[in-house]
C-alpha cells in the first residue's frame, strides 16, 4: 500500500523517523537518496553515528591532545 507521494507506508515512516531525528525535511532526505546516492539505510546510519558522537561528547568521552598526538606520532615519527 502506498503512503505520503506514492511511497510504500514502511518507507514512509522510515523518513518521518529519520527527519524527526535529523531535523532535515522529507524532501532533504528524498532528494539526498535520489539525487546523492545515499539511500534511506545509510541516512539512518549516518545519523545513528552523529547521534552516538554527540553523547559520547556530552559525557566527556573525547581524545585527548596527548592522545590525538600519540597517534600522530605512531603514522609520523619524527
Amino acid at each position: 500500500m502506498s503512503g505520503k507521494n506514492g511511497i510504500s507506508e514502511d518507507l514512509s515512516r522510515r523518513i518521518d523517523k529519520l527527519a524527526a531525528r535529523s531535523a532535515l525535511m522529507r524532501q532533504k532526505i528524498i532528494e539526498d537518496a535520489l539525487s546523492h546516492g545515499r539511500s534511506l539505510a545509510w541516512q539512518e546510519k549516518w545519523i545513528e553515528g552523529v547521534q552516538d558522537g554527540i553523547e559520547e561528547a556530552d559525557r566527556g568521552d573525547v581524545a585527548t591532545a596527548e592522545d590525538i598526538a600519540a597517534v600522530l606520532n605512531k603514522y609520523n615519527p619524527t
